[in-house]
């Protein structure tokens, strides 16, 4: 893919495409802050963190330390990335949300040079890092100059998990694996694009595509919180949107306002749906009001980009799929036993590529656990391929529950379950049953107005799509489903209620 720069490829480490596009593109806006009307050039984000790349040195940061950045979304948390590679440092990204044993871990893995955070971060105890505010940002000061020189195979970025099962890892990449992501983009990425960001900028949504935002010149709105569809269609019109991303929920809400309908959405390219999947009904919504495809992309930390949809799929494969592998990745699904499996079979999904974590930072156990000698990832996920080659995705490997001698994978029922008019969003878990081992508990948010069905309309509602011993065997209805960190459902959670 070339990018506006022309030069993909040309260039062996991120500062060296950061310093060229500044030279190349610097007048052009990489970041909107909605929430202060702050804006940022390409330009202004370079010198700001060739600013703060001097400053993290005089304090003693050094080539090849960790630096992490604990900051909301905004323009200062950017500063801080760019600052830390400019100085030959290691960025890790901590999502703010996270709690305090999870931020311990963290701390405890990576031991932090220097932290960039605000005034209340609070430090975990034992750890005494440098810490620098955006308050003492030299914005404006004297570049670091000569730049540190930094080796294509040095780590660049480590993007933490989100410590779902257990504390968080940390996944590290290389200015290599930043640059792939260019080349994997798809129609996912057009020069000058102009994307809503919504996602912890700590994400690998955002911490894997550095480069790619410099290669390509694509701009990001970040949106404040708490999210409103006043605020999203406002944002999607008036900063002239190309790229709109969202949870299917969120997608929901925005169509229901009464607003949409007659709204300008000229400049809306394509929409993607993320975190959960979107009901064939209402991808054809958003085409037809928002006038932009939908795509689904599957990602994960370890491998930021893996495969995706195509703008001219139709519905069904946005909604039962995630696609085919990105430029230049690899996929297959295998057995216990590490042999591929046929067509239609569910098995353990394994990616290979360039956009592969070179391992977890500090821990060669769980690095072999999950990282071969042949450079294949075995990740959680499972799988099957259909004939066309797309990947379905049915859930997680620890998800899986076994009702009755007979395996059931949640991510299948609960894309079976928010195809009922009256669901808007479902996660569905396994829970210890007498005799018959387990159970599966649904639970349900409804779209307004509709009343909740009843569990026996839920079950004939599964029984009539897939095996009847997949219909859950109970059914609760919430407000909201508890999230993770990382915007995604907390199964743990549910477990517990």
């Amino acid at each position: 893919m070339a990018g506006p720069l022309a030069v993909v490829g040309s260039f062996s480490t991120v500062d060296q495409v950061m310093l060229a596009a500044a030279e190349q593109i610097g007048g052009r806006e990489a970041f909107v802050e909605v929430a202060t009307g702050r804006r940022l050039t390409f330009g202004e984000w370079v010198a700001a963190g060739r600013s703060l790349a001097r400053q993290l040195r005089d304090l003693g940061v050094e080539s090849g330390d960790v630096v992490a950045v604990a900051l909301s979304p905004s323009i200062d948390y950017v500063i801080g990335c760019v600052g830390a590679l400019f100085a030959g440092a290691v960025v890790s990204g901590i999502n703010t949300r996270l709690g305090p044993r999870e931020v311990a871990g963290i701390f405890d893995r990576c031991s932090p040079t220097a932290v960039i955070a605000d005034p209340s971060f609070a430090m975990p105890a034992g750890h005494a890092p440098i810490v620098i505010t955006p308050a003492e940002f030299e914005l404006v000061g004297s570049p670091l100059d000569p730049s540190p020189v930094v080796q294509p195979g040095d780590p660049a970025v480590i993007i933490w998990t989100s410590g779902t099962t257990g504390l968080p890892k940390g996944a590290w990449f290389d200015h290599p694996n930043l640059e792939a992501a260019v080349h994997s983009a798809g129609e996912m990425t057009h020069a000058f694009d102009r994307r809503l960001g919504g996602l912890p900028l700590a994400h690998a949504g955002y911490m894997a595509k550095i480069w790619e935002q410099f290669a390509m010149g694509f701009s990001i709105v970040l949106t404040p919180v708490p999210w409103t569809a006043q605020m999203m269609l406002q944002v999607l019109t008036s900063e002239r949107i190309n790229v709109g991303a969202g949870v299917p929920t969120q997608f929901v809400k925005l169509l229901e306002l009464p607003e949409t309908a007659g709204a300008d959405f000229s400049a809306l390219r394509v929409c993607l749906s993320a975190t959960a999947p979107a009901a064939p009904e209402l991808i054809e919504r958003i085409c037809d009001t928002l006038g932009a495809p939908v795509i689904v992309r599957y990602a994960m930390t370890e491998s930021p980009s893996i495969t995706g949809t195509d703008p001219d799929d139709p519905p069904e494969i946005q909604f039962r799929t995630v696609g085919r592998p990105q430029h230049g990745m690899a996929v297959r699904v295998v057995d216990d036993t590490g042999s591929v499996v046929s067509v239609g079979v569910v098995g353990r999904v394994q990616i290979s590529g360039p956009c592969v974590m070179r391992g977890y930072w500090g821990d060669p156990v769980q690095t072999a656990a999950v990282l071969g000698d042949d450079g294949w990832l075995t990740s959680g996920d499972l799988g099957r391929f259909d004939a066309d080659g797309n990947l379905s995705l049915v859930g997680r490997a620890g998800d899986m529950y076994i009702r009755g001698g007979y395996n059931v994978y949640p991510l299948e029922v609960e894309n079976v379950l928010v195809e009922h008019p009256a669901i808007a969003a479902a996660a569905v878990i396994g829970r210890a049953a007498a005799t018959i081992g387990e159970i599966g508990v649904a639970f349900l948010v409804l779209e307004p107005g509709h009343r909740a069905p009843t569990r026996d309309e839920v079950r004939t509602w599964v029984r009539e799509r897939l095996a009847d011993y997949k219909a859950p065997d109970e059914v609760v209805v919430l407000d909201a489903l508890p999230l993770t960190p990382m915007a995604k459902v907390d199964k743990q959670a549910l477990a517990g209620m």
